[in-house]
């Protein structure tokens, strides 16, 4: 839903491009997304070609997009938490102290 809302004259085959999945998969999201009532294909010209057709985000398609960004930074948060957490377990076991932890990690790793 981001790229058809950043670009709604994207093809299938740029989205399947720019998510690394086939254009037949691409061509199935899309239209789900429409079946859905997410997106709604318009023709933005009298044209019978498929190429004069663009995708836009219905309003329903607006709030979903959001509730899926939202989703999505609360699980990058959390997951960012659990391997904070990981981390300091692991130095509490390896019995680093605050200076160790905290020092000059240039040419920690060279």
């Amino acid at each position: 839903m981001q790229l058809v809302d950043a670009d709604p004259s994207i093809s299938t085959r740029e989205i399947a491009n720019k998510v690394g999945i086939s254009n037949g998969s691409a061509y199935y999201c899309v239209t789900a997304l429409i079946d859905k009532g997410f997106v709604k294909l318009k023709n933005f010209t009298q044209s019978k070609t498929k190429a004069n057709y663009i995708y836009e985000l219905t309003p329903r398609g607006i709030r979903v997009k959001a509730a899926m960004t939202v989703q999505f930074l609360e699980r990058k948060r959390d997951e960012y938490n659990d391997l904070k957490a990981e981390i300091e377990k692991l130095e509490n076991e390896l019995g680093l102290d605050d200076e160790e932890k905290s020092g000059d990690k240039k040419g920690q790793y060279e």
